[in-house]
């Protein structure tokens, strides 16, 4: 599975049960993520037992996008099935401010940098 935009690209690898962001992620609100919303959701409901989201190559993302993120580990740890492992890069300055909230949402969330 994948979204792609003009300077973004997300993409479901099933094998790994990873999912990748990549680019730059400015949508104007909710709405314009629901594509993405819809993978996101599609992975919860896959049930995996651990699904990786991995953030590396994502240069930026605004207020919306990290709602949505926050959401997918609410779902995740509402859901009890699945393990989640978040990797991120502490090059990309959001990332490191923003990261360790997921950790406060979600208790058993992996968070590790590359």
């Amino acid at each position: 599975m994948e979204v792609k935009g003009t300077n973004y690209h997300v993409t479901y690898e099933p094998t790994t049960s990873t999912v990748s962001l990549q680019g730059i992620l400015r949508l104007r609100g909710l709405h314009e993520y629901d594509p993405i919303v819809q993978l996101l959701d599609d992975v919860v409901d896959a049930k995996p037992a651990k699904i990786t989201l991995d953030l590396r190559s994502l240069q930026f993302l605004n207020s919306s996008g990290i709602n949505i993120l926050f959401k997918f580990v609410i779902k995740i740890r509402d859901q009890d099935q699945s393990k989640l492992v978040v990797i991120g890069s502490k090059q990309v300055p959001w990332q490191e401010k923003s990261l360790h909230n997921l950790q406060r949402l979600m208790a058993g969330v992996q968070l590790t940098w590359a």
